[in-house]
Order: structure tokens, then C-alpha cells, then sequence
């Protein structure tokens, strides 16, 4: 049955009910507005859209996969700033003849995915459009920490990752050339798998610097470069290219590197360091910061594609 048949009303009816609040709801979807429980008294907040066939593609992912990596963009950047999230709200807009069992699908995925950190989808909206978009904002709450943004490395800092990087970029690449293995790959393009615990270890470890890894590795180090007036120097040998990621990369006529350095959607932690701090677990060393400006792989400038340019891309 499509959303017009089902109506504004009965589609919200069937979505609701499939929706479990979280330990940080206080009034979930029903009333004109969400409430929940913000025990630090500051909330963090973040949004994404995501716009068919820009972001993503019905004949390429289901609809509970595309609501993990709805949920998953969002719940990513609370997890950067240091904070643990507490909810999700959604708006979808629709054409009229998307069947209403993909948008059932949809909320499944996305409370899914905000049932791993503890989160719930405590509401949104949903209107008609004739291009099928999501637009997901997240709530996060910081527990007595202080924020880690984006300006505070400094040189002599350790650059450090925890995720994967390259692995949906590769994934991108090959749906895009028409095929579906490998599955390892796919996989990691359909549903992200986030280190959300990841974000508040570095801040209870003193990471000066934080951000979600969405765009590219190097883009987004741009954006630490940037914003703490510091130069970047990236250590290639320190990412191992998997078997699968290589032999994809072979059979395109890919440097995997370009995915690894370059891609996106993966939504691994990056952050900075104290020189003499012990990094958290699952971090790992990849580079150190310098004085001066930009971002540079073993000292040089970097070859090929940086990040993904919503407007250019």
C-alpha cells in the first residue's frame, strides 16, 4: 500500500508503533514536541539530509539499512564532540506512491541503529515530496564533559583514528560500477559500523581535537588543520589496505589509497592527542601535527581525490 493510500496519519500511526522510547525519553512521539531528559543542562545537537540519489539509492540498500546510515551520520557527530546521544528526530519527505512498508522499514533501521548507543527516535514529520529525503537531527548530552571541537590541536600532538576508513567508499564504488561483491565491502557502504563509545573515551582522555570522519580522512583533517591553525602530516604506511579492498581496487583500475585517504561514509573518529597521553583503546597512531598550515601525507602534498564536495562531487 503507498503512503497516499495510507494517509499522513495512519503512515505516522504505523511508524509510531513500531518505535521503543530510550532510557532518556520522557515524552516520545505523539504530542506537538519530544521531551528528553538532558541531565547535564547542555544539549549537543546535530543534522544531516539525505536526499535520493545523492545519497543514497533504493535499488542499492533497503530500507532498514538506508535508516542505520541515517541514524548512524548523525549519531557519529555527537559521538565526535565527546558526547554520549540520546535521541533522534526525523522528518520524511515522500512521494506519494513509496510504499508504506519501505517507510516501516526505514524507522526499523533507524531505531535500530539508535538502540546501540542507548538512543531513541522521540519524533519528527513527514510531509509529500517528489523526491524521497530524510532529514535526521540528534541530541546528545555531554555528562559533565567538555565539548572537543575541532580548535583545539596543537603542535607536537598525536594525530589518531579509531574505525574503518575506505571501506564504503570502496563499497560506492563498486555498486556504482554495477556490481555486489565485495560483500565486505557493500556491507560497509549499506550499514556503517560506528565506534560511538570511541568519542567519549578521547574526551575523557584529553583528545584536543575531534571530529566524525564522513567526508574523507584528509578533507575532514582539513577542517581540524583549519580551525586550530596547525598544519597535518598523515602517515601512509599506517593503514593497511585489506585483501578485498585490494583486489576491488585491482579490478577497477582503483588506487585504494584514493577510498582510504579520500572516501567517505564510513564515519570513523579522528582526533588529536598530548604527545605523552596513552591513546584509548581501539585508537590508533596516524600521523602527528606541526606548526604551519594544511594537510600533508609523509610530508607532501596529497595526490588525488581529499573528500566528498556536496556541491562539486
Amino acid at each position: 500500500m503507498s503512503v497516499a493510500r495510507t494517509g499522513e496519519f495512519g503512515l505516522i500511526a504505523r511508524v509510531t508503533a513500531r518505535l521503543q522510547p530510550g532510557p532518556g525519553t520522557l515524552l516520545g512521539p505523539g504530542d506537538d514536541a519530544a521531551i528528553v531528559a538532558a541531565p547535564d543542562s547542555r544539549v549537543v545537537a546535530s543534522t544531516d539530509a539525505l536526499v535520493e540519489g545523492r545519497h543514497f539509492r533504493r535499488d542499492w540498500a533497503s530500507g532498514v539499512e538506508i535508516g542505520h546510515r541515517a541514524a548512524a551520520a548523525n549519531l557519529a557527530d555527537i559521538a565526535a564532540m565527546g558526547a554520549t546521544p540520546t535521541a533522534l528526530l526525523v522528518a520524511l519527505c515522500a512521494p506519494p506512491g513509496l510504499d508504506a512498508r519501505w517507510a516501516e522499514d526505514l524507522a526499523d533501521g533507524l531505531a535500530a541503529e539508535a538502540a546501540t548507543v542507548g538512543a531513541a527516535v522521540v519524533g519528527g514529520d513527514m510531509a509529500g515530496s517528489p523526491t524521497l529525503t530524510i532529514a535526521v537531527t540528534a541530541l546528545g548530552d555531554l555528562g559533565g564533559r567538555n565539548p572537543v571541537t575541532r580548535g583545539g590541536a596543537r603542535a607536537g600532538d598525536v594525530v589518531a583514528l579509531c574505525g574503518r576508513v575506505g571501506y564504503a567508499a570502496a563499497g560506492y564504488t563498486v555498486l556504482s560500477r554495477g556490481f555486489r561483491t565485495p560483500v565486505l565491502l557493500v556491507d560497509a557502504y549499506r550499514r556503517p559500523r560506528v565506534p560511538y563509545a570511541a568519542g567519549p573515551a578521547a574526551a575523557r582522555a584529553g583528545a584536543t581535537a575531534m571530529l566524525d570522519v564522513s567526508d574523507g580522512l584528509l578533507q575532514d583533517l582539513g577542517h581540524i588543520a583549519q580551525a586550530s591553525k596547525v598544519a597535518i602530516d598523515v602517515d601512509r604506511a599506517a593503514f593497511e589496505v585489506p585483501p578485498q579492498m585490494r583486489d576491488a581496487a585491482q579490478a577497477l583500475g582503483v588506487d585504494p589509497y584514493h577510498w582510504v585517504l579520500g572516501g567517505g561514509d564510513d564515519h570513523a573518529l579522528a582526533a588529536t592527542f598530548p604527545p605523552d597521553r596513552t591513546l584509548p583503546e581501539g585508537w590508533r597512531e596516524i600521523g602527528r601535527v606541526g606548526e604551519g598550515t594544511g594537510v600533508t601525507v609523509d610530508g607532501r602534498p596529497p595526490k588525488g581525490p581529499i573528500g566528498w564536495d556536496h556541491f562539486s562531487s
